[in-house]
């Protein structure tokens, strides 16, 4: 049946017989096989020539392998001290950083401890009436530098705005020193040539005597070390002698002996004597004021006369350093005795008109070593020097 069906499917042929196909040719051509053989030979060869032409290589394949192995060897510890080097460095980098955290944070701390003395000498310098810009307050960044530096990365930012606290503390704190310094300089200054002009020269401190020392040593090439010591110190003496002149202020004689606002009906020198109406010297100046008007002392002394005295009824002496004497006539009542020491103002007896005098007022007189000379010249410089009493 298959035959019968094959027979009947294929084709007929001119014999009668059906006729097979011929099946397709399959695989490389003898000419592609022999290219490509040839090809591979000839990268084969030139490969071995390369391996055995390479310097390293050759130097295996002649027996020099020691020589290539110690090379690389080299290499290999070269690139090893290379990131050493750079490892340190690093490291290095990141000391050198901490170092100056460190650095700046022991700054600040001792930059705080002398900003206290900084401030305490302006509130002294306040106090002794010396009126100079406010020194700014301690902020509370500044106040917790040292604990933020401490949690502080180290990077050159941080550094930077650390440094930069450092410095503006420092400038601050100059800055109110020098204008304390200033003021108190001048203000000395201002008073001492005033009381030179009466003829009284304040003691003022000597402050060259303080200990100070230790051993000699070559200055160093480093930079100065921030210190406001030696500005304090400076402040320091510069308030010393300002308190000292200015307690001359309160010492000296120079004081108006009333209270209250007067005029003056006398001055000091020749004038028309009030009973001969001819001319004579007053050896003092005269304020006219109300019986009973309290008188004061016109500086800091002792009291060495209270009684009677020709021509000045009721007087009331007062012994005051440098040779200088205060008198206050024609009084009505004396409230000190002979040997007290007073103060500059101290109640020490009441207007009169006792002695020689037409009606109630005071005479005061200042003697220098026994001279008199004119008041009116000490109470100009009392009320000169005045604003630095604070009255």
């Amino acid at each position: 049946m298959r035959h019968k069906s094959e027979s009947a499917a294929a084709p007929a042929t001119g014999f009668g017989r059906p006729q097979r196909k011929a099946p397709a040719r399959t695989g490389i051509s003898p000419k592609l096989f022999y290219g490509l053989f040839a090809t591979l030979l000839a990268s084969n060869a030139l490969t071995l020539v390369g391996f055995l032409m390479a310097p390293d290589i050759s130097r295996l394949m002649n027996g020099q392998n020691e020589i290539v192995f110690g090379a690389y060897e080299d290499r290999i510890a070269q690139l090893r001290i290379e990131v050493d080097r750079l490892q340190s460095r690093h490291f290095a980098q990141a000391g050198d950083i901490n170092l100056q955290l460190q650095e700046l944070t022991q700054q600040q701390e001792v930059l705080l401890e002398q900003h206290q003395y900084v401030k305490q000498l302006a509130e002294k310098a306040a106090e002794l009436g010396i009126k100079t810009a406010d020194l700014k307050p301690e902020t509370e960044d500044e106040a917790q530098l040292p604990l933020v530096m401490g949690s502080l990365a180290g990077g050159p930012g941080d550094i930077a705005a650390v440094a930069g606290s450092v410095k503006a503390m420092m400038d601050d704190s100059r800055l109110a020193l020098a204008a304390i310094s200033e003021e108190a300089t001048s203000s000395t200054d201002e008073i001492v040539d005033e009381l030179k002009r009466i003829g009284i020269r304040p003691k003022m401190p000597d402050l060259s005597g303080d200990a100070i020392g230790g051993p000699y040593l070559p200055p160093t090439d480093g930079p100065a070390t921030e210190s406001l010591v030696d500005d304090a110190n400076a402040v320091y003496e510069a308030l010393s002698r300002f308190k000292a002149a200015k307690g001359a202020i309160d010492l000296a004689p120079i004081h108006k002996p009333i209270g209250i606002s007067v005029r003056i009906s006398s001055g000091f020198g020749n004038r028309s004597d009030p009973f001969t109406r001819g001319r004579a010297f007053h050896a003092g100046i005269d304020f006219p004021a109300p019986t009973g008007t309290t008188v004061l002392s016109a500086g800091y002394g002792k009291v060495t006369f209270v009684g009677q005295k020709s021509g000045y009824g009721n007087l009331v002496e007062v012994t005051h350093g440098g040779g200088l004497v205060t008198r206050y006539g024609h009084l009505s009542a004396f409230l000190v005795e002979q040997g007290q020491v007073v103060n500059t103002g101290s109640p020490i007896a009441k207007v009169g008109s006792t002695g020689r005098s037409t009606g109630p007022h005071l005479h005061f007189e200042v003697r220098r070593n026994d001279a008199a000379v004119d008041p009116a010249g000490y109470l100009a410089v009392g009320k000169k020097l005045k604003r630095f009493l604070g009255a």
